[in-house]
């Protein structure tokens, strides 16, 4: 009797460069990366780059520089959407031809109209099918100088439903959900379209993103369901908030994750706190990167919004680094001891590493004068 063995794990972190990655961001590439290597698997890097009006190179290379200095190293990629728009063409034509999509000449004056309507009436906004091709129906007249969008021909009747992971049992009612529009006039795929090609191509098992996606999801599970695939695994990860109880961003103050490597932050010590933002092992707060390796698992993801507290980062800085040859607290001192766990203040006042003799400055955080590095053998 033969076994089918299951397919290996493959995740992925797929940012738009549209702008400097922050904590709640890089936390999305923490996560998927943590269980690739967990379960031996792969972890995939996409860049997401459809928006070119917001999209650029410099947000590219701060992504990846971020990414280089947590230690978030890929297996595969950085693949870029643009670099694959003769690939979603071909997809939206086999779409066409199978009758999966249409083209729809509805203009935008249509389409606010309809809205108008629809909200006079105390109804739900939404595309009501007029282009829809349907058995015995008769379309309108293609209109002169229209170029059509191309719309996704969603079910109708029933629901979509998936066990996340994180929140549990989701269901939405296909009736909620209109056709979608997969391609632009200018013929340039939309997000939720190239999202689910790219997955697909990728043979992506586990998609682990933040729960502002819940409500792409059931539309990019019919269309994956419509091109002969089965959706990942997905786990929606809650907000991260900042210390005001905002939602963690750029225009709420959020700081560049590499500001925090110039203010002279330990990348083990922030990968340390990044994964307390969201996922737990028992009370373990202080573990090194091979332990959080060791013990990650998508059960102990928190359900709730964690909220960050630089305070508490701060405080995980100089109880993080156990890993051998880890150069001590950054710009304060150096040394190669074989590793520091305690810190106590120097009776003396000076305040110096046992293993290499060498003093060194508190960091200006501190509440204490000063520290000692205590080697461990």
């Amino acid at each position: 009797m033969s076994s089918t063995s299951p397919a290996p794990v493959r995740t992925r972190f797929a940012p738009s460069p549209t702008g400097f990655i922050h904590l709640g961001n890089i936390r999305s590439a923490l996560y998927p990366w943590a269980y690739a290597r967990a379960t031996g698997g792969v972890f995939v890097l996409r860049i997401e780059d459809t928006d070119v009006e917001r999209s650029s190179q410099e947000a590219v290379d701060v992504i990846l520089e971020s990414m280089r200095w947590l230690g978030l190293d890929a297996d595969e990629g950085p693949f870029f959407q643009m670099q694959r728009m003769d690939r979603y063409k071909e997809v939206l034509a086999g779409m066409l031809e199978q009758g999966l999509a249409y083209r729809c000449y509805m203009g935008q004056a249509e389409l606010d109209a309809l809205r108008e309507r629809q909200m006079a009436a105390k109804q739900k906004p939404r595309y009501d099918g007029t282009w829809r091709p349907e058995p015995g129906k008769t379309l309108p007249p293609v209109p002169a100088g229209v170029q059509p969008v191309i719309r996704f021909r969603s079910p109708i009747g029933g629901s979509v439903a998936w066990d996340d992971k994180v929140k549990g049992r989701i269901e939405f009612s296909n009736d909620e959900l209109d056709d979608l529009v997969i391609a632009r006039p200018d013929g340039t795929p939309t997000y939720n379209f190239c999202v689910v090609v790219d997955d697909a191509d990728m043979k992506i098992t586990h998609v682990i993103r933040g729960d502002d996606h819940v409500n792409n999801t059931p539309r990019q599970i019919h269309i994956l369901r419509a091109l002969g695939h089965e959706p990942p695994v997905y786990a929606h990860l809650p907000t991260v908030l900042n210390e005001q109880g905002e939602k963690m961003s750029k225009r709420h103050g959020a700081k560049p994750v590499t500001q925090y490597r110039d203010e002279g932050y330990l990348a083990d010590a922030v990968v340390n706190y990044l994964a307390r933002l969201g996922w737990s092992h028992g009370d373990d707060e202080i573990f090194s990167r091979e332990q959080l390796v060791e013990w990650f698992n998508l059960d102990h993801l928190g359900k709730s919004a964690a909220q960050f507290d630089e305070a508490k980062l701060r405080w995980s800085v100089p109880s993080t680094s156990s890993a051998p040859m880890m150069p001590c607290w950054r710009r304060w001192w150096r040394c190669s001891c074989i590793g520091w766990a305690l810190l106590l203040p120097s009776t003396s006042g000076s305040r110096s590493c046992a293993a290499c003799s060498r003093t060194a400055a508190p960091p200006p955080w501190s509440w204490r004068s000063g520290w000692r590095c205590t080697s461990v053998t």
